[in-house]
């Protein structure tokens, strides 16, 4: 069989890729020899998850932690990043409250964070990546952190809140942008793990708008879903939706990193 060289040049490239594969992509997966091998020479980029436990409506407590985790798995080879160990515990606020939640003090996880970042950066990485999971003040403890390390450490830094990076998913999918435990959050986790989902009792809980900047603030939160336009539902559980809008958020996030590493990179950052 004769082989063509566009052929014989594609297997090489298959070849080389593969060669090229870190043992694992996880950090906590790695042994320091190997580590050593690949940071920085290798590979400049990690990513570091965060989300919290709290509750969502009729998904799991660990939504927000679940999210970011399977996001980063699904773009660190895409991307060429490590996976820094997960955050688990954050910033919940009103709904720390509820039965199965936690919360961490906004000062206390900033800290913590901080730390996590400059260690990170210690080791060499030059492009630290943030998937949040959660909302509310911990996001902007995230932009604040991210920023001090960066420009203390000369790294480069992003925070990327996936559910609003990517909006124009929710609202092509869904017809309405989704909220806390709406219609996108729950299918993103119906994607995952469909068996996370709990739609037999859906019965059981109210939806509450989200209030309007400076309108009213309620501890605890009033409702587990709490959603962005009033009047849209908290879900449908269409599975085909649900894989629909997983895949386009997961590459919207792998698209918004690879640009944001290339500009860093053109402008002589790496």
């Amino acid at each position: 069989m004769k082989l063509t060289a566009a052929f014989l040049a594609s297997l090489l490239l298959c070849l080389s890729a593969s060669a090229q594969e870190p043992p694992s992509r996880k950090m906590d997966e790695l042994n320091w020899l190997e580590f050593r091998e690949l940071v920085p020479a290798k590979v400049k980029t990690v990513l570091l998850t965060t989300g919290t436990l709290e509750p969502h409506g009729v998904i799991n407590n660990g939504a927000d932690n679940l999210a970011p985790v399977r996001i980063a798995e699904a773009i660190a080879g895409e991307v060429n990043a490590l996976i820094a160990p997960h955050i688990a515990y954050g910033v919940t606020g009103s709904m720390a409250p509820y039965p199965g939640a936690l919360h961490i003090p906004a000062e206390v996880y900033a800290a913590y964070v901080h730390a996590v970042l400059e260690g990170l950066a210690k080791n060499g990485f030059r492009n630290i990546i943030i998937i949040n999971g959660h909302g509310g003040p911990q996001t902007e403890v995230l932009q604040r952190v991210a920023q001090e390390v960066a420009l203390a450490r000369g790294v480069n830094m992003l925070v990327v809140n996936w559910w609003a990076a990517c909006p124009e998913a929710a609202q092509e999918v869904f017809g309405n942008p989704g909220g806390h435990a709406g219609e996108n959050e729950t299918a993103f986790i119906q994607a995952i793990n469909p068996r996370l989902v709990k739609k037999e009792r859906l019965a059981e809980i109210t939806a509450t708008p989200n209030p309007a900047p400076g309108a009213w603030a309620a501890t605890p939160a009033p409702s587990s879903i709490m959603l962005y336009p009033k009047g849209s539902a908290p879900a449908d559980f269409d599975q085909k939706k649900a894989d629909e809008y997983y895949r386009r958020v997961v590459a919207c996030v792998a698209a918004l990193v690879k640009d944001t590493l290339a500009k860093w990179e053109r402008a002589g950052f790496n």
